[in-house]
């Protein structure tokens, strides 16, 4: 991995969404025999694009749109603990900061979490 690029912004509030990535990455990574987590970015215009990506559960598509509420949950608390608001807090911090957030995943294969924020 590079050195990726540098943006404005609140440095506390962003370091918490890298930490609720990186969380959540091991967590759902946590059962497989050979975890693999990558995060990596993208520059285009004004905007610089980060991701996170695991070869863990991953999530169906179908319920994307309720990743981002709060205390929702995809996932059983049997199979994985946690309280479901972690990734609320990641849109609400990037949106805070002019950006966007997103998600795609394959059960059992994995999910890629994307945001967006202004180039420094």
């Amino acid at each position: 991995m590079g050195v990726l690029p540098n943006v404005d912004g609140d440095t506390d509030m962003i370091r918490q969404v890298w930490v609720n990535l990186f969380t959540n990455a091991v967590k759902f990574t946590g059962k497989k025999e050979k975890a693999k987590i990558e995060v990596g970015s993208t520059s285009a215009g004004d905007m610089v694009t980060y991701y996170m990506k695991d070869n863990g559960a991953g999530f169906d598509m179908q319920y994307v749109g309720k990743l981002f509420g709060v205390f929702q949950r995809l996932h059983s608390v049997e199979e994985f603990d946690g309280n479901g608001i972690g990734l609320s807090n990641v849109k609400r911090i990037i949106e805070r900061h002019g950006g966007k957030v997103w998600a795609e995943g394959k059960v059992d294969e994995g999910a890629t979490f994307y945001f967006t924020l202004p180039k420094k």
